[in-house]
């Protein structure tokens, strides 16, 4: 049996020793507060923080020290009372997002979470990841709820094994990859983990130096590959996946130099995307924000008392008046086809102008039932499709349903992609 090791608390002093220069050079500055904003108000929307998906804002949120005590305390009782209320439904990766959530930083005396108890349940959802993986090389749900987990369990003194870290975070591992192409945020959260682990096992001769070796390798590997998906305007993959990338490259300066990435274009390009509406999504807002704030996620700590001030944002948490929209009476009309193994069922739809891809699928089914009949359930992303005619997306399988336009896959969701007139929109069976 390989040995699980049990890692003590060090607390603040451990990740002092993290470099600071990148994550101030691309801190936003005071004077630029006004340009997230939008990032801010999205969050703290009441309609968009629901459930468990709150635990990406709260996260987000008290990293950032932007709330004060009375707007923050709702969220925290609402994800810890989820967390309570769902856990034996919930994925491993949600559980270990909710423990970082509500551990981000120590608050005020009222709301009693039960850490312990979090971290065995996390335990044993990881136990079942790995035995999936032993299995058939794949986990029960994918390889960033896997880093989510490992950073969770690192952060909070749980119980893993560094030995089966090192052996199945190689960035060679077929989990990395979608359709061929390396997944930015997935290797982006495996560096956090990564990181975390090797942090964690300064000093402490009984660990396997192979092992250590190999954690080290893995990382600047996937470092290497992040900076690989840099775009010309500065974004690291996409614009969805660059807030957890710019995190990964904050803690790991020793594996790259800086002419491989300029960090201020970076954030320029980020904000130039705010201003155009790019975060209207809260995972997406509050997945960027950090970075953007100079904060990662290893700067989790429970023991260390929250910061609060919402002054320089003047925020509220009162719902901001609903947005009405140009007036569009008119109807645009889209080719809309589901593809199972290159048999493709195509149909003419018209829906109105400024319909999302969703609104789409909906006039299909509405239409056709037998051959557009689908499921979707509703995520911390917004809208995903789980099925359609019956046929069920299966992470063991490496199945999903891939959704397309105009042949080209799409970087946002079916409740946020916009259609327009004459669009090939396509739902295809797709093996990842």
């Amino acid at each position: 049996m390989r040995q699980s090791h049990q890692l003590p608390l060090l607390g603040l002093l451990l990740f002092s020793l993290i470099p600071r220069q990148q994550c101030e050079i691309c801190e936003v500055s005071k004077e630029n507060y006004t340009a997230i904003k939008p990032l801010i108000s999205t969050m703290i929307d009441s309609k968009y923080s629901k459930g468990i998906q709150a635990a990406n804002v709260l996260l987000s949120l008290r990293l950032s020290g932007i709330l004060n005590q009375s707007q923050e305390q709702p969220l925290v009782e609402k994800v810890n009372l989820t967390t309570k209320n769902t856990e034996p439904s919930l994925t491993s990766g949600q559980l270990a997002l909710a423990i970082l959530a509500l551990g981000a930083c120590k608050g005020p005396a009222g709301t009693s979470i039960n850490y312990s108890d979090l971290v065995k349940d996390l335990e044993n959802k990881f136990r079942a990841e790995i035995k999936n993986m032993d299995h058939n090389g794949n986990p029960l749900t994918n390889y960033y709820q896997l880093s989510l987990d490992i950073l969770a369990l690192c952060l909070f003194s749980g119980n893993y094994s560094i030995h089966e870290v090192a052996k199945f975070f190689n960035p060679e591992n077929k989990n990395y990859y979608f359709h061929g192409q390396f997944s930015v945020d997935t290797g982006a959260m495996a560096v956090l983990a990564l990181t975390c682990v090797k942090n964690k096992t300064r000093g402490q001769e009984q660990i396997d130096r192979k092992d250590i070796e190999n954690i080290d390798k893995h990382t600047k590997s996937l470092v290497n590959k992040i900076l690989s998906q840099k775009t010309e305007n500065g974004l690291l993959g996409n614009i969805y996946s660059t807030g957890e990338a710019m995190q990964a490259l904050f803690v790991s300066p020793n594996y790259y130099n800086e002419s491989q990435w300029a960090c201020q274009k970076t954030r320029d390009t980020v904000l130039t995307e705010i201003s155009q509406g790019a975060f209207r999504m809260p995972t997406a807002a509050a997945q960027i924000l950090p970075a953007l704030m100079g904060k990662t996620y290893l700067d989790v700590n429970k023991d260390s008392p929250c910061v609060y001030g919402s002054d320089s944002f003047n925020i509220t948490t009162q719902e901001s008046p609903p947005v009405t929209p140009p007036v569009s009476p008119s109807q645009i009309q889209v080719n809309y086809s589901v593809v199972i193994d290159d048999q493709a069922d195509n149909i003419p739809v018209s829906v109105a102008n400024g319909s999302v891809f969703l609104d789409v699928m909906v006039q299909a089914e509405k239409e056709n039932q037998t051959l557009f009949w689908f499921k979707a359930e509703e995520t911390s992303w917004g809208p995903y499709i789980i099925s359609v005619r019956g046929i069920k997306a299966n992470p063991n399988d490496r199945t999903y349903w891939e959704l397309l336009s105009n042949g080209e896959p799409l970087s946002q969701g079916p409740g946020s992609y916009i259609v327009h007139e004459g669009d090939d929109l396509e739902v295809r069976w797709s093996t990842y």
